[in-house]
């Protein structure tokens, strides 16, 4: 019973067309998906409306939950404010922050500027600092356990930094093509490979379901 709050299709740099990538999630075990095609100020109104129609022709014929979003990416600190408010009133229910991974040249401040804005999700926050998981607490803004490679290297600090500080975490895949996707016998042991304990995947779960609850979707 998986739920994944970070994906990609062809509408970015994934492989798959939305109606494909479900299917596949479906037969790997997954209840919800969150689309999250990587945007700026120059494909937002493209990428969001395009994204609510998908995911409402396809919540009306299958069973995976398909929850519209974005994934801010390489956006200038300065900017990530404004496109979070211009996310949502798009209609993105899910505004993702692609964060300081260590394996990409991010822009320093990125971390901060997306918890700053309230987005909802930090993905791959790489070395993020005590005070960001703080402020992540705080908010109820939620942290990224990444089964990426590359991403996944700084799994096990943002695992440590938010236990420390409160913050809540969930897994995702960052999946863009069909051999990245989550199934149930490897996704326990991305977690517990963060340092976490064996039990902690379903914990991560059950934040992944309070996030979706907080968005407006319930899975029962």
């Amino acid at each position: 019973m998986i739920i994944d709050l970070h994906t990609h299709t062809l509408f970015s740099d994934g492989a798959l067309i939305p109606s494909e990538l479900v299917r596949r999630v479906a037969i790997a075990g997954y209840v919800a998906i969150a689309i999250t095609d990587h945007a700026d100020s120059s494909n937002l109104d493209h990428l969001v409306p395009r994204m609510i129609r998908v995911a409402e022709d396809l919540n009306k014929t299958q069973f995976v939950t398909v929850i519209p979003g974005v994934e801010l990416t390489h956006v200038p600190p300065e900017l990530i404010g404004s496109l979070v408010r211009k996310s949502r009133d798009l209609g993105a229910k899910l505004v993702v922050i692609h964060g300081e991974t260590i394996v990409e040249p991010v822009a320093p401040g990125t971390n901060r500027a997306g918890l700053d804005a309230g987005a909802d999700l930090i993905a791959h926050p790489g070395l993020l600092s005590i005070d960001e998981a703080r402020l992540a607490a705080q908010k109820g803004i939620f942290l990224e356990i990444s089964a990426r490679k590359g991403h996944s290297l700084t799994n096990g600090h943002v695992a440590r930094l938010a236990s420390e500080a409160g913050a809540s975490l969930v897994l995702n895949s960052d999946g863009h093509a069909p051999g990245d996707f989550l199934n149930e016998a490897l996704a326990p042991k991305i977690v517990q490979g963060a340092g976490l304990s064996p039990d902690a995947f379903s914990e991560l779960q059950s934040n992944a379901s309070l996030l979706l609850n907080r968005l407006g979707y319930s899975l029962s």
